[in-house]
């Protein structure tokens, strides 16, 4: 007999944590895993939480879901993901649901949504952002699939989300595999948020001297102000923490070698191949790949560089780098935000970008206060090209650019990397700029290649005989 309004299976750290989420909101929960063991130990351990459904076998699974049945899955994404829809769908009837919470690739998503909607099953791909302690607490969710998928399975996503003024962290994204799309961009800049904090501490311990407790006190100081946000709150924790083997600050015992799952990497995989420049997050991506070469690293360490020297004024310095990340994050939350306006247009989602900002404010890892401002411009114009020209974020980067300028310039003057910043600003250059070179190397294609070229005083395409008399001709 069906006892649960919804399933999970795959129970490792997220879905046992989703699962007790579930429990704690009154929603009767089926729980199975592959191997029982695991299942058992959640029912003993927290089944004083709320109402668990324990299932030993994928029948029994099914058998204890309510009609139409919604089926979360939270395995590792890729061929685990297939084998278990392929396991459990010959189960489904016409009408119920599977669930991939996991980080699946949006194309994946878009062809499982595609082979099931076939059979009648609805496939929702959920973005479920925050960690093991958000899965628990309260995620931002970012389901996509169909209207009436979301009508079956949205309250009770809307219910365990994270809720910002009253707000759930969770909406309709849009269909097949827009949801998880708009995950994997999420995580994008997620990469570049973490990537700035980092050069922003980098700069203050290299450039002014500061040591991490001193620098955790910077950042404890920023997020009281507009660059409040989750990040910034760990950054200060992280820094202010010491190692209790070496008596060492921690992020001194720390290998410089960061690693990543390959949502980032993704991100900027899609971008190229829907033309839109994210050089935020590419740097961001490149800078863990840097990281991780640690031979590389090792051979270069003795090329020639800046002789070392701190900065008088540090204060002074600090503010200037608060500037400057604010300005970079603008910059790179403006390339998410233009990528998933071209995802959603390629592929005809219809996504609001504004409604992404309102999911994001609470609940994920990128939640921030700036998260209500780019609301705010989405909402003052749906159709606003680049967040950078609203009126709100064109003052503030006004503001911050003779700053930003003087950060970059001091970290290449210094020898202290600031790929980040330093992306960010040629991209708002580039941005600013009435002319780019991009004329020239469009005539240089035209010269080796026959590539042709267009006029600014003509429509049509044309091509020099430069290998003739450099005649014109309209190709």
């Amino acid at each position: 007999m069906a006892q649960a309004r919804i399933g999970v299976t795959g129970l490792a750290v997220m879905g046992r944590n989703l699962a007790r989420n579930l429990a704690r909101h009154g929603h009767p929960v089926a729980v199975h895993n592959r191997t029982t063991a695991r299942t058992r130990a959640l029912v003993e351990e927290f089944g004083h939480e709320g109402a668990f459904v324990p299932a030993e076998t994928p029948e029994e699974f099914v058998a204890s879901l309510e009609r139409p049945r919604r089926l979360v899955i939270m395995v590792k994404a890729g061929a685990p993901t297939d084998a278990v829809i392929d396991g459990f769908a010959p189960l489904l009837e016409p009408g119920d649901m599977i669930v991939d919470g996991g980080n699946a690739h949006f194309a994946d998503t878009r062809r499982r949504e595609r082979a099931l909607r076939e059979i009648g099953l609805h496939f929702v791909g959920a973005g479920i952002s925050g960690g093991e302690e958000g899965a628990l607490n309260g995620p931002s969710i970012m389901p996509g699939g169909s209207v009436e998928s979301y009508e079956a399975l949205g309250p009770l996503l809307e219910d365990i989300a994270a809720t910002v003024d009253g707000t759930p962290c969770c909406t309709h994204v849009g269909p097949d595999g827009a949801g998880h799309f708009v995950k994997m961009v999420h995580n994008g800049i997620e990469y570049a948020d973490m990537q700035l904090i980092g050069e922003a501490y980098d700069l203050l311990r290299n450039a002014s001297g500061l040591a991490p407790a001193e620098i955790a006190e910077v950042f404890r100081t920023w997020n009281g102000g507009r660059l409040e946000s989750y990040l910034i709150e760990i950054t200060a924790e992280v820094l202010a923490h010491t190692d209790a083997a070496t008596g060492r600050p921690f992020v001194d015992v720390v290998l410089d070698r960061a690693e990543q799952k390959g949502t980032g990497r993704w991100t900027v995989q899609t971008a190229l191949d829907l033309g839109v420049p994210v050089g935020g997050i590419a740097e961001a991506v490149f800078a863990r790949s840097v990281s991780g070469h640690a031979d590389l690293r090792a051979a270069s360490r003795d090329l020639p560089g800046p002789v070392p020297s701190r900065l008088e004024d540090a204060a002074a310095f600090a503010d200037d780098v608060e500037k400057a990340l604010y300005a970079s994050k603008i910059v790179a939350y403006a390339q998410g935000f233009h990528q998933i306006q071209a995802g959603s247009a390629e592929y005809g989602w219809d996504i609001d970008p504004g409604a992404m900002a309102t999911i994001w404010r609470g609940g994920c890892i990128i939640r921030a206060r700036f998260l209500d401002r780019i609301r705010a411009a989405y909402d003052a114009d749906p159709g606003t090209p680049t967040l950078l020209t609203d009126a709100h974020f064109a003052e503030a980067l006004g503001d911050a650019q003779d700053a930003w300028r003087k950060v970059v310039a001091t970290s290449a003057r210094l020898g202290v990397p600031a790929p980040g910043f330093s992306t960010a600003l040629a991209y708002y250059d580039s941005l600013r700029a009435e002319r780019l070179p991009a004329a020239l190397t469009q005539a240089q294609r035209d010269f080796f290649g026959a590539h042709t070229y267009r006029r600014v005083d003509r429509d049509g395409s044309f091509h020099t005989l430069w290998g003739d008399d450099r005649t014109e001709v309209t190709a």
